[in-house]
């Protein structure tokens, strides 16, 4: 079985896959001040978890955002689960092309969304990932990996919020009753919910404008759902869609 991993900053994700088919898979809060050892173990209780054993892992692809936490990480597979994890990075194959200004400057998590929008689905694309930050990309109809913008995450602008604004509460992000809130919860519930929404709305007017009229919209990243749900603008919702794009790597450098 592969296992993948994807470090980002707010969650790390991973997915064990047999052959194409995903099986179990996990959605982690990132902690910056673990350890080998802690991760190490933390992978063998999920592999337990899911009824499996070291033995049964025959590669491990890995992606991060986090360059802190990606020696961490291999480190704990070495040791824990035996293997030398293939990280994404400069002279890996991906069999997409990457036209931006420095490709090495493009996330690993980004490239691998690209790598699978590019093979399930096709070009043009727009790849919206809501994460940490939230980040549109943009996939040509040839295939290739144009560029794109990145902007705050959701819960990052909710965080700002609270920690700048003296009156403002700390809150969850959830749909209001109504757009107008009447009560401060409501109220910053509608602007970051709805706001969000309306950025992605006019985000993909404009990047549509420049890829083409049948351009696909994909959402990723663990509040897809929540933004979908808004706005008819995402054509497919694909909360795995990174581990998708590394077990394409993978596959790849074999």
């Amino acid at each position: 079985m592969l296992l993948t991993i994807d470090i980002g900053n707010t969650n790390l994700t991973l997915g064990l896959y047999n052959g194409a088919e995903l099986g179990r898979h996990w959605r982690l809060a990132t902690d910056h001040a673990r350890m080998p050892d802690e991760y190490g173990l933390q992978f063998l209780g999920l592999l337990q978890n899911a009824g499996r054993t070291v033995a049964e892992v025959t590669g491990i692809v890995l992606a991060s955002v986090v360059p802190q936490l990606t020696g961490r990480v291999v480190q704990a597979c070495q040791e824990y689960l035996k293997q030398e994890p293939l990280v994404v990075d400069t002279g890996v194959k991906t069999g997409i092309r990457i036209r931006y200004e420095d490709p090495r400057a493009v996330g690993a998590d980004r490239v691998a969304d690209a790598v699978a929008v590019v093979s399930l689905y096709g070009g043009p694309a727009c790849v919206i990932d809501f994460g940490t930050a939230t980040t549109f990309n943009a996939v040509t109809r040839e295939g290739d990996y144009l560029g794109g913008a990145i902007t705050a995450g959701v819960n990052l602008a909710a965080e700002a919020l609270y920690t700048r604004a003296a009156k403002l509460p700390r809150m969850d992000l959830q749909r209001p009753p109504s757009v107008i809130g009447r009560n401060t919860v409501h109220a910053m519930q509608s602007g970051l919910l709805y706001g969000y929404v309306s950025m992605v709305e006019g985000m993909v007017t404009r990047f549509r404008s420049e890829l083409g009229s049948d351009m696909k919209v994909v959402a990723t990243g663990g509040l897809a759902e929540v933004i979908a749900k808004e706005t008819d603008v995402i054509d497919i919702i694909s909360p795995w869609l990174t581990l998708e794009g590394l077990r394409i790597i993978w596959e790849l450098n074999q």
